[in-house]
This record gives structure tokens, C-alpha cells and sequence, in this order.
């Protein structure tokens, strides 16, 4: 048999495959360089040319060059390329089960909520214990239900504070809220090298101040020492506004350099060069992202100093008068700080601690949250949920004084990673209550006065519009007793238990007087046909009446009952008295005292005189018209005929006295 020997085609195809070979190693190693130096924007760049090298027969290859490729997006915060990555290692087989937790990481990130919990369930099958990676169900679980109901934060995409590149970190300088300092990598920002980590300019300190007219100007970069070739932000301020305390990151080829916080003070419109601010000896660890809490007492930072509970955790130090606490450094302990990062601390409008998180179950990335230190050990940390956090980072909050309104930061629906300044607001939480005022089958009482007493130590009055209207803010969570009264009327009181819903409620009561001095009619008292039985249907108008009666405790009053025409004087009369009876009977029977009560049964014999309200009802009447026999007989319409009829057959009140035992 003769031995094949090679053909040109063949060889040219071998060497193509040698070259590209060496190639993709030669990328390979460039890459694992730049990792080295932490330049994983760079390295991920060498990862992606050994990648598209690489023959899809070389699985296992092209499955570890994913990974790494996947790391490099990872670290330098790019989530939409890692998850592409991290899918690639997977498919090719790359046997590290963590390629499935960062994979659902990234998910999350992008707001791929369902596909994340697959993939953490795959992990978890194979590190059931990994509390990182429960953390990370646990978030996108909640997620899902946290998008389909968002607290009531309006959050918008502040324009006006934004460039090309990233902007950050925005703070109000101390309670001046015509000025604020912001973190960029945009063009102007110092420097021309571009990072290896990020892929963008060292960042700098920048300041946008409004107009006359509140709107936003051209930002531009403090012109100072505070900015240098380095990285510059991440500023917080005393609050007078004339101390700035901000991050700074060194770079030393020759030896590690970590960051540091540095102070300047303002005089007039003119920072002064900056000091480094030694909050100890450790030069092994990292200082950043300085706050100042609201005495001035306290420099609060992020570090990964020795003694602390995770990766990146909130300390304190002291910077006030008290030589006692000169030098002191807290943790703030496990109260706030987890197995993962804590940063960038910032504290609200009622000195609540806000900061940014990945060790809680959140969105996604960094979430913010709100503490409320409850004693010296206890914290109550609550997720600020959506719309506030993302399925991104979300971090760097400031504060207008006494206001849940300012600017945070967010990468969210970046597919670069790049960080913007968004706005925020929540919106007053207002309870209202209105109603009117008015005689009881009658018109607005503009005199009336309104007595109202609460839970809280509310005990105020106020009175009504021309319209007898009325509108008054209420607290919410308070029970509150309202009088309504006017001279010649009888009082009127209503009961509101206000609920602590946030955002605006409108709760209404309304006052219908009794007049003191002519008949009311009793709406709704229904007896048995041609029978003097109460019927059900009458108990929620006769308790109303127990309650007249027992808020009016000097009156008397006189029950009577009517009929209509129809039938005989004496059955009518008879009928009607002990109708009257009946009610007294109830009244008596639910605490009201007799003698205060006189039954009498007129039968027909005091027909209906038509009121000025009754004519806006039943058009074919007029104001004093009475509803006698002849007056009823000589109206053309049965209907209306009817109707009068029915106007005649009523259950009235008059008051007869209104000093029973007063004077006892």
C-alpha cells in the first residue's frame, strides 16, 4: 500500500491552523497578564480574539477561555457580555459548577429573573449551602414581585446632571441645594489614560450649580487641587458645606496602593489642596466613601480593614471635639454589615442610614437600603425596593434637608455598566377630610362650627365655607371625634379612624342638623302594612336617633306618626298613635330616659308642608304648598297623587325642650 503524501492544500490548511493556534495562545497569555494587574477591560479584549481563535472541536479550550472571558466582564462590571460568556462556558462543558451561579448573577442584573432562578437551582443542587447563592434566589424571587408592585418613589433619568461617560456619587454640598458635586469620567475629567479595569477615564470631581430659576447650568470641573492624575469622588460634605471628604485612588507601579479619603475646606468659591485624612496605620486596606453624619460628629466610610464582617464593610470614625473619642474607629457591626459589600453610606432627612448592599436578598447588583438604628446593637434595615433599586447597581444617594427627594445613582439599562444620575422624589403622604354641613332636610349652615378632638391631642375647631363646606388635613393612623354644631340646631357628631396608607387619602363626613324649632322628618321607619310593628329595615335610622338623643341630652322631644287620608279619622288616629308608641317603645328600650319622649298619633290631621329642598325633588311642588285631601284631589297625575301620599305617611321629631336637667 503506498503512504499518502500531503497535498498543498493540506499543508497550507495545517499551517493556518498552527499560526491561528499560536495565536490564541499568544492572546491567552497577554490576557492572563493583564489580570494580573487587575486590567480586566484590557484582559477581557485578549479573551475575546483567543475565543473566536479557537476551533468549536476544542470544547474543553474554548469552555476555559469563556470562563475567563466571563470573569473579566464580571470584574469589571459589564453583566450583559458576562452572561454571554459564562452561557459559552457552560455549553462547552467547563466543569466549575460556579459558572452557573455567575451566570444567574448576571441574569439578575439584566432582569432575567425566571432564567436566574433555573440557574441558581442548578448551582444550588451542587452547593446546597452556598448563602451567597440563596441570597441571590432569595433576590430573584422577590424581584419579581417587588417590579409588579413599586413603593411610591417617582424616579426619573436626570439629564441635566449627566454626560457621556459614567456620573456618579451626586451630593448636595451640605444643605445648599443649589449646588451639587458629582462624580464623572467624562471627557474633561483630568488625565488622558484610559483604565484597564473600567475601560474609561480616571474619574473627577465635578460641580453643576442652578440659576436664578432653579434650573440646572453646565457642569464643570472644580478647578483645584482635589482633582489629580488619579481617581478622584465619592464626596460627602460637613453640614455647613465648607468641609469636603472624598475618595481618592493612588496608583504606584513600584508598590500596592489602595484608597484613601481626603479632606479640603472651602473658603469663599476656592477649595484648599487636599490632606489625607489618617484614619490609621493599616496602609494594606481600603478607605472610601466617606458621609458625615448630621451632628458633624462622625466620618462614616467603606473599608475591608481587619476585623470586620465581609468583604467591604461601614465603619465610623470619630472627627468631633470630644479628646474622650479622639481616634476611636467603630464597625458598625452585624446590625448592618454582612458576609458581602457595604458602601456608600449616606444618611436621610430623619437621620436614617442609607447604603448600599449585595449581601442582602435585593434586586440585583447593589441595592440601596434605609436603617433605622433601633439601640446601640439593632438595626432595622429595610430594602428600598422598585423604583428606587434595579436589577443593576444602585447606590450613592444625597439628600435635600428634611426632604425624601434628591438624586442617587443607578447603572440600570446600561449594556456598558456605565453609572448615571437619576432624581428622585416621594410624594407627600396627605389625608384629607371634607364633607359639608347642613340642616337636616335643608339647606348649608354657613354659621356651623366644627369640634374636633383625637387620639393624638388634636382639639380644635374650625368652621365651614359659605357653601357649608369644609376641608381639614388629618394625621394618619389617629381616631378622631367630630361635633358639628349651629345655633337653633341640634349637634351632630361623627367618628373617623384615619388608616396609615401613604401617599393622598380623602376621607368624607357630612352633618345633617335637626332644626330646634320645627318638625324633622325621620327617614327610613317602616312598619308592618296596616300594622304598628317596626320592621328590620327601620333599626339603622331608630339607632341613629338613640345617638341624636344621647348627644343631646337636654332636649325633649315630642314622636309622632302620620297617615294619609285614606281611611276613616279614628282608624288613622288609632293607627297612628301606637306607630308613635312602637318608636318610643325602642328609644326606651336602647337607654333613652321616657319622660324625655311623648307619643302622639295625629292620623291625618297635620298633612305635609312642602319645604324649599323637597321642590328641587319633586318639580310639580312648590315651597308651603300643603298636602291636604283637596289639594291632593285636584292634582291631574295619579303618579303625583301618589307620591303625596306617600310624603304624608312620615315619622317626625320636634323638639320640645332643650333644658331637661340641665340645670340639676
Amino acid at each position: 500500500m503506498k503512504r499518502q503524501i500531503p497535498t498543498y492544500t493540506t499543508f497550507i490548511l495545517l499551517l493556518i491552523l498552527i499560526i491561528t493556534s499560536c495565536s490564541s495562545e499568544k492572546a491567552i497569555r497577554k490576557g492572563d497578564q493583564l489580570v494580573a494587574i487587575n486590567e480586566y477591560f484590557e484582559a477581557a479584549k485578549q479573551y475575546k480574539r483567543a475565543y473566536s481563535k479557537i476551533s468549536p472541536k476544542e470544547r474543553s479550550k474554548r469552555g476555559s477561555v469563556a470562563w475567563k472571558m466571563a470573569e473579566c466582564y464580571r470584574m469589571s462590571n459589564n453583566s450583559q457580555r458576562a452572561a454571554g460568556a459564562y452561557q459559552n462556558a457552560i455549553r462547552y462543558k467547563y466543569p466549575d459548577s460556579l459558572a452557573y451561579k455567575y451566570l444567574a448573577d448576571a441574569q439578575v442584573e439584566k432582569g432575567e429573573y425566571k432564567q436566574a432562578i433555573k440557574n441558581y437551582e442548578i448551582y444550588l443542587s451542587h452547593k446546597p449551602g452556598d448563602k451567597k447563592a440563596l441570597i441571590g434566589l432569595k433576590t430573584a424571587q422577590q424581584s419579581l414581585e417587588w417590579k409588579k408592585n413599586p413603593t411610591r418613589y417617582i424616579v426619573k433619568r436626570a439629564k441635566e446632571l449627566n454626560g457621556q461617560r459614567s456620573d456618579y456619587c451626586p451630593a448636595f454640598v451640605g444643605e445648599d441645594t443649589t449646588m451639587i458635586v458629582t462624580t464623572s469620567t467624562r471627557k474633561d475629567a483630568k488625565g488622558d489614560d484610559i483604565s484597564g479595569i473600567t475601560g474609561q477615564k480616571a474619574a473627577d470631581i465635578f460641580l453643576t450649580k442652578r440659576d436664578e430659576n432653579g434650573k440646572w447650568q453646565k457642569t464643570e470641573i472644580i478647578e483645584s487641587e482635589i482633582n489629580s492624575e488619579y481617581e478622584e469622588g465619592a464626596c460627602a460634605f460637613t453640614p455647613d458645606g465648607k468641609t469636603m471628604y472624598f475618595t481618592r485612588c493612588p496608583i504606584d507601579e513600584e508598590y500596592p496602593r489602595y484608597a484613601e479619603i481626603h479632606k479640603s475646606n472651602r473658603s469663599d468659591a476656592s477649595w484648599s489642596k487636599p490632606e489625607k485624612v489618617m484614619i490609621s496605620n493599616d496602609t494594606l486596606s481600603s478607605y472610601a466613601h466617606p458621609a458625615v453624619s448630621p451632628d458633624g460628629e462622625w466620618l462614616y466610610f467603606t473599608s475591608n480593614m481587619s476585623g470586620g464582617i465581609g468583604g467591604l464593610d461601614i465603619w465610623r470614625y470619630y472627627i468631633g471635639t470630644n479628646r474622650v473619642l479622639e481616634g476611636v474607629i467603630e464597625n458598625l457591626g452585624a446590625g448592618i454589615n454582612t458576609e458581602g459589600d457595604e458602601q456608600f453610606p449616606t444618611f436621610g432627612p430623619n437621620k436614617e442610614l442609607f447604603f448600599s448592599s449585595n449581601g442582602y436578598p435585593g434586586m440585583g447588583g447593589l441595592d440601596i437600603y434605609c436603617a433605622t438604628q433601633i439601640n446601640d446593637s439593632v438595626w432595622d434595615v429595610k430594602n428600598m425596593m422598585a423604583p428606587i433599586n434595579s436589577n443593576g447597581d444602585d447606590f450613592g444617594m444625597t439628600f435635600a434637608p428634611k426632604l425624601y427627594r434628591g438624586y442617587f445613582s443607578s447603572n440600570r439599562g446600561d449594556a456598558r455598566g456605565w453609572d448615571h444620575i437619576y432624581s428622585f422624589y416621594l410624594p407627600e403622604t396627605v389625608h384629607t377630610l371634607h364633607g359639608w354641613l347642613y340642616e337636616k332636610d335643608g339647606y348649608e349652615l354657613p354659621e356651623g362650627v366644627i369640634y374636633m378632638i383625637g387620639n393624638d391631642g388634636t382639639n380644635t375647631s374650625f368652621g365651614v365655607m359659605k357653601d357649608g363646606s369644609y376641608n381639614v388635613r388629618v394625621t394618619p393612623g389617629v381616631e378622631y371625634v367630630l361635633l358639628g354644631t349651629c345655633k337653633g340646631y341640634l349637634n351632630a357628631m361623627q367618628e373617623l379612624k384615619t388608616d396609615t396608607t401613604e401617599g393622598r387619602v380623602d376621607y368624607q363626613r357630612d352633618f345633617a342638623l335637626p332644626s330646634i324649632s320645627r318638625p324633622v322628618l325621620i327617614d327610613n321607619i317602616f312598619y308592618e302594612f296596616d300594622r304598628a310593628e317596626l320592621t328590620t329595615e327601620s333599626t339603622t335610622a331608630l339607632d341613629e336617633l338613640v345617638k341624636m338623643l344621647e348627644l343631646n341630652p337636654n332636649i325633649t322631644i315630642e314622636l309622632s306618626s302620620h297617615c294619609d287620608f285614606r281611611g276613616s279619622d279614628n282608624y288613622n288616629k288609632r293607627l297612628s298613635q301606637r306607630r308613635a308608641e312602637k318608636v318610643v317603645e325602642y328609644l326606651v328600650k336602647h337607654g333613652i330616659e321616657e319622660e324625655r319622649l311623648t307619643a302622639v298619633g295625629y292620623g291625618e290631621e297635620k298633612p305635609k308642608i312642602v319645604l324649599k329642598k323637597m321642590t328641587e325633588i319633586y318639580t310639580f311642588l312648590k315651597e308651603d304648598d300643603v298636602l291636604t285631601e283637596e289639594f291632593i284631589n285636584a292634582l291631574p297625575d295619579e303618579e303625583q297623587r301618589e307620591i303625596c301620599h306617600s310624603l304624608n305617611r312620615r315619622t317626625e321629631f320636634q323638639v320640645l325642650r332643650t333644658t331637661y336637667k340641665l340645670y340639676e
